[in-house]
C-alpha cells in the first residue's frame, strides 16, 4: 500500500515538472515585487507564511525517520535526515526572520501549494532513504558519490544564503524598496540566490544517488529557473543602469526571450 503510494507521488512529482516549468515561463508567482494580494481570497504574513511552506518538509521526512528500520544500531541513514534538516531547520526557523522590508502579504493558494509539495518532496525522499534503503554503512564515503554530493550541497547553501544576505544588506544600507544587488555572483548573474538553491538540490540528488533526489532537483529547476528570468527582466525594466553583462541565471550564457512589456529579446 505505502509502496505504492511512493510510486505515485515519485511519478507525479517527475510528471509535473515540465508543465510547472512551462506555465510559470508565461505567469509568475505572484509573491515579492510580482505580488498582487489584494486578488488573493486569502492571504498570510510573509515570515509565518515561510515557516508554514517549510515546516512540512522538515516534519514528514524526521517522522518518517522515527518509524524506520533506517533508527538501528549502526546504521549511517540518520546522515542523510541530519543534511536535510541542516537546510529545512534554516528555512524554516532562521530565514523567515532575517526578511527584512514590509512584511507582505503572501497569498494563500502559494503557501498551500508549496506546503503540499514539500509534504510529497519530503514523503518520497524520506521513504526512500529509511524505508528502502536502510542500513546504508561506511562504504557510502568511498563507493558512492555522497561526498562530491555532499561538497556540492555545501557550496550551493553557501551561494543562496550569502546572495541572500547581501539582498538584505541593500535595504539595510539604502532603506526600503527595491535596489541593484551587487556583490559575490551578482557580478555575473541577477539570481545567484535562485542558482545556488538548485546548485544544492542538484548535490542532494548526487549525494543521495537516487530518483527521488533527481525529482527534487528538476522540479527546483523548474520553479526558479522562470522565476530568475522574471526577475532579470524586471531589473532591466526598472533600472536604466542596469549592469549590461549580467545574465539571468546561469554565468557567461546568456539566454534569449521576449520581454512582453519591453519587446526586448536578450535577457
Amino acid at each position: 500500500m505505502i509502496d505504492n503510494i511512493y510510486r505515485i507521488l515519485l511519478i507525479t512529482q517527475f510528471a509535473l515538472t515540465v508543465p510547472i516549468l512551462v506555465l510559470l515561463l508565461y505567469i509568475k508567482a505572484p509573491y515579492g515585487k510580482f505580488g498582487h494580494t489584494g486578488r488573493a481570497v486569502f492571504v498570510w504574513d510573509s515570515r509565518m507564511a515561510w515557516m508554514l511552506m517549510e515546516l512540512p518538509a522538515a516534519a514528514t521526512i524526521f517522522v518518517l525517520y522515527l518509524y524506520s528500520p533506517a533508527r538501528e544500531e549502526g546504521s549511517l541513514n540518520v546522515i542523510y535526515l541530519l543534511i536535510w534538516e541542516f537546510h529545512y531547520l534554516y528555512r524554516t526557523f532562521i530565514f523567515p526572520f532575517l526578511m527584512k522590508g514590509s512584511r507582505k502579504n503572501f497569498p494563500g493558494a502559494i503557501v498551500f501549494s508549496a506546503w503540499f509539495f514539500n509534504v510529497m518532496n519530503g514523503f518520497i525522499n524520506g521513504y526512500f532513504l529509511f524505508y528502502l534503503r536502510p542500513g546504508v554503512d561506511k562504504k557510502i564515503f568511498t563507493e558512492s558519490p555522497f561526498i562530491p554530493g555532499l561538497i556540492i550541497f555545501l557550496c550551493g547553501f553557501f551561494i543562496h544564503s550569502y546572495s541572500d544576505s547581501l539582498l538584505r544588506g541593500l535595504r539595510r544600507k539604502n532603506g526600503e524598496g527595491y535596489h541593484i544587488p551587487r556583490g559575490g555572483l551578482y557580478r555575473w548573474i541577477s539570481n545567484p540566490n535562485y542558482l545556488g538553491e538548485w546548485i544544492q538540490w542538484s548535490g542532494w540528488a548526487l549525494l543521495t544517488w537516487s530518483l527521488p533526489g533527481l525529482a527534487f532537483s528538476l522540479f527546483t529547476f523548474a520553479n526558479l529557473f522562470p522565476r530568475a528570468l522574471a526577475n532579470h527582466q524586471w531589473y532591466r525594466r526598472n533600472f536604466e543602469n542596469y549592469p549590461a553583462e549580467r545574465n539571468a541565471f546561469l554565468p557567461f550564457i546568456r539566454i534569449h526571450r521576449k520581454d512582453i512589456y519591453t519587446g526586448d529579446t536578450e535577457i
